[in-house]
């Protein structure tokens, strides 16, 4: 059975390290589930959401030319599209932005980032003792 990228495989899980898990796949590969692949939320440590023997849903991510293969469980779950998920968890910031178009969130980003650098230079000029404040 040939893996192609984008099929999505049962596998299991044969080894856990600190950066991801291997799973072995169909026809005796093995591929690497890395850590940011394995759940949609930040993944502290993989052990809490992987354990070796575990059968797993797995979407082929690349197949490099030595054979390496990526994987995601992630991506393999049926889910609804980032953006859609985005909203629908009552995030404020992303409230805010609604009905704003490119242009004013740029714009409101501009200003923002403005104030920050005077602000950081005012701060920054009075600890040096002024730096050209005073003319004599």
């Amino acid at each position: 059975m040939s893996i192609e990228v984008g099929s999505k495989l049962q596998g299991k899980v044969t080894g856990i390290t600190n950066f991801g898990a291997f799973i072995e796949l169909p026809g005796g590969k093995t591929g690497l589930v890395h850590i940011s692949e394995v759940a949609d939320n930040y993944v502290k440590d993989i052990n809490e959401h992987l354990t070796v023997g575990d059968e797993v849903t797995v979407k082929v991510l690349n197949v490099e030319d030595d054979g390496k293969i990526g994987l995601s469980i992630k991506k393999a779950k049926d889910n609804p599209p980032p953006s859609n998920r985005r909203k629908s968890q009552g995030n404020p910031k992303n409230n805010r932005d609604r009905g704003e178009s490119f242009e004013q969130k740029m714009n409101r980003f501009l200003k923002d980032s403005e104030d920050r650098l005077a602000t950081l230079k005012k701060q920054t000029e009075s600890k040096r003792g002024g730096r050209g404040a005073r003319k004599g």
